[in-house]
């Protein structure tokens, strides 16, 4: 699939983070949007365990505010419905990794998974966040197949991942060194949404219903919405950006690969408004 790849990235890896993760369930509950609390189960003790309660949490204006809840099965990673929409978001998921991945471009879309972290390391993707502050010193540039950025996703796939934020917080390279981890880290950014977003897996598999306001801004269940989600300020309602377009081509190439086609993918999102 991957015939360029850096040596880094092996099959048995990422079989291994697929079958890892998928013992990991999550139920993520959310006052309005930013105020949360997460819930990690690991299927092999069936103990719940609380990983993140916000600070306001309990507080009772935020208990006037809208509440919401999603699951997250890891599970269910290309393995929720059938054969056919499975391949598909597996296809989705390779597409997105190895743009983000590639070196080159030789029209022949085998240039996925060539780097293990962005070029520039000299950003350092810092943000001010109360759940997950950055560690002094730390870096958290993009690393892995989708590119883990800034020091909130670090901390919040590390809660799902390992159930302990200090693990990728104090330790960012671990994403770029360990390719378990890189892939787990991949998998996360892909099943779990974020803010008003929906999550990639829940548009790939159909979960996903837009609403009023997402029909108005042209946005779509299909491929198009994978890369709204990832990189929508970029390359979204952008006119045919390469981004764009490099991401399509890669989804036709391993649809084809996997024997399978997607007519009907709502693939661009050059016309859709992305998230703020």
């Amino acid at each position: 699939m991957f015939p360029q790849r850096d040596k880094f990235y092996t099959y048995q890896a990422f079989i291994q983070a697929v079958r890892e993760l998928g013992q990991i369930k999550l139920k993520v509950e959310k006052r309005e949007v930013s105020i949360y609390r997460v819930t990690r189960t690991d299927k092999l003790t069936g103990r719940p365990v609380v990983v993140r309660q916000d600070e306001d949490w309990n507080e009772p204006w935020a208990q006037k505010r809208p509440y919401s809840f999603v699951n997250i099965d890891y599970g269910t990673f290309c393995s929720e419905k059938d054969l056919l929409t499975n391949k598909r978001e597996l296809a989705a998921f390779f597409a997105n990794v190895a743009h983000e991945t590639r070196h080159g471009m030789n029209g022949k879309y085998d240039d996925g998974l060539m780097y293990t972290h962005e070029l520039n390391t000299n950003a350092v993707y810092i943000s001010d966040n109360d759940a997950y502050p950055p560690v002094k010193g730390k870096n958290y540039y993009g690393r892995g197949p989708l590119q883990l950025s800034y020091n909130g996703n670090y901390g919040y796939a590390s809660d799902c991942i390992f159930g302990d934020k200090t693990v990728l917080l104090n330790n960012p390279d671990l994403v770029a060194t360990n390719a378990v981890v890189a892939f787990k880290a991949a998998i996360f950014f892909w099943m779990t949404p974020v803010t008003y977003k929906p999550s990639a897996h829940d548009v790939m598999v159909g979960n996903w219903k837009p609403k009023a306001d997402d029909i108005a801004k042209n946005r779509r269940p299909g491929f198009g919405m994978t890369i709204n989600i990832i990189n929508g300020d970029i390359e979204c309602n952008h006119g045919d950006v390469f981004g764009m377009t490099d991401r399509i081509g890669f989804y036709q190439h391993f649809l084809t690969m996997l024997g399978v086609s997607d007519p009907d993918c709502a693939c661009s999102c050059s016309k859709t408004q992305p998230y703020n």
